[in-house]
């Protein structure tokens, strides 16, 4: 039983431990990227509409690729875009391919809207490709992470169950000096 308690002590403050270290990693990456986390080239972008359900669910967290020559996309490509007009980032599919005197834009609409976008996006605008990875409801607590609550909230709380921890071990620590302390007397 005291072997199943040791192992069961040092997994928790291993467990805890990296828990501080991921939170510290994903705050920080998020910051240094201005927001934007990247994991091995590619970003990841949290999903805050229903546009492209049910393929895409609100909440969401995808992976897009950037880079590389945005004139490549054909019709039903998933591509990430710059959206001029609201200065928001959109993830819609190509429904059309326009190359008017070698400029290439894009006819794009959302899985789940009735309509097509109402402009075309020039491939100058075009951010990234979606890579087909999604990991669903994750979108929420990312955007959580991403705000001056949220930085603090996910900094502190590893900290405070360590403490909190660290506090637990001492009293249990007492009680079995205590409790050797009246055998012996």
């Amino acid at each position: 039983m005291k072997a199943i308690k040791k192992w069961l002590n040092i997994g928790t403050t291993i467990i805890l431990y990296a828990l501080l270290l991921c939170m510290i990693v994903i705050v920080l990456s998020a910051k240094a990227a201005g927001g934007e986390p990247k994991v091995f080239g590619y970003q990841i972008k949290t999903v805050l509409s229903g546009s492209m359900e049910p393929g895409i669910k609100t909440g969401s967290v995808i992976t897009v690729k950037p880079g590389g020559d945005m004139t490549r996309f054909k019709e039903n490509d998933i591509i990430t875009f710059h959206d001029q007009a609201e200065d928001v980032l959109i993830t819609h599919r190509v429904i059309d391919v326009i190359n008017n005197d070698g400029v290439v834009m894009y006819k794009t609409k959302g899985d789940n809207n009735d309509a097509a976008d109402r402009n075309p996006v020039l491939s100058d605008h075009v951010v990234a490709e979606y890579t087909g990875i999604t990991i669903p409801y994750v979108g929420y607590f990312m955007n959580f992470a991403q705000s001056k609550n949220g930085s603090i909230f996910l900094l502190i709380l590893p900290g405070v169950l360590l403490l909190g921890y660290a506090i637990y071990q001492i009293w249990t620590a007492i009680k079995q000096i205590d409790a050797k302390e009246k055998i012996v007397s």
